[in-house]
């Protein structure tokens, strides 16, 4: 099995495991985040370990082993991406599992078990889909608690519509899927957060980059990630040029 089709396999199973868990109505919604985390963590773990045992791996529920920066190739994974979502049985919500080579987030899948009125869909880095061509009045994705100043006075300044919705993975897959167009994110996120959703991102000719334009780098020491940008490459410049206006050096 290729690296690609491993993780969309894994994180399609992951969902599926997480979607029982919820359905069996034996959890209260506190609860329920953490058994759902506990659950698909166990099984990417195992699995992963049990498939690519060269290769270094970084899960955010499990204890961080440093001994990862020793390897070119690591996994970088993300159980459930919207624990509050997944609980709340909405759809924006994601399993993450991406493939970082050289500090490249090379390969991976993005779950989305409860779109498409809960079919499901996995979008992959082998298999990328047509990105539907941008509306006139573009739309730009933004948490549904905390919308990042940045990224509200730079939709104000590009005449965009901002978009709430729930996970990382599940913005990053909007601009894929035509449901928006611009992600950016300043509010600070992990690793876990956007290696996977980067990888099939880029696969699908996005652009992808910190707010400040410079590279994302991953599997390093500290999993910390201040800012992210994903939006269709015709579209990049604009972004970078108002978000610098705001913020003229990106954090960290």
């Amino acid at each position: 099995m290729t690296d690609a089709a491993l993780a969309a396999h894994l994180a399609q199973v992951a969902g599926q495991l997480l979607l029982t868990v919820r359905d069996s109505g034996m959890l209260s919604l506190k609860a329920l985040g953490k058994a759902g985390d506990a659950t698909a963590n166990q099984f990417l773990v195992h699995a992963l370990r049990e498939q690519r045992p060269d290769d270094g791996l970084l899960s955010e529920e499990e204890k961080d082993n440093l001994d990862r920066l020793n390897f070119a190739r690591t996994w970088i994974v993300d159980p459930v991406d919207g624990t509050r979502e997944y609980g709340e049985a909405r759809s924006d919500w994601a399993v993450h599992v991406g493939l970082a080579i050289d500090g490249v987030a090379s390969v991976g899948a993005v779950a989305l078990p409860g779109a498409n009125d809960g079919a499901g869909i996995v979008l992959r880095t082998d298999q990328p889909v047509s990105v539907p061509p941008a509306p006139a009045t573009l739309r730009m994705v933004v948490s549904r608690t905390r919308p990042a100043h940045e990224a509200v006075t730079v939709a104000g300044a590009i005449g965009a519509e901002l978009v709430p919705m729930g996970s990382a993975g599940a913005k990053a897959m909007a601009v894929i899927l035509g449901d928006a167009d611009i992600y950016l994110h300043s509010g600070g996120q992990f690793e876990w957060d956007s290696c996977a959703p980067v990888a099939v991102a880029l696969a699908h000719g996005l652009h992808c980059s910190r707010i400040d334009g410079s590279a994302l780098v991953y599997n390093r020491a500290d999993t910390y990630m201040p800012d992210l940008l994903i939006c269709r490459k015709e579209h990049a410049q604009m972004v970078l040029e108002e978000v610098a206006k705001v913020t003229p050096k990106a954090q960290g």
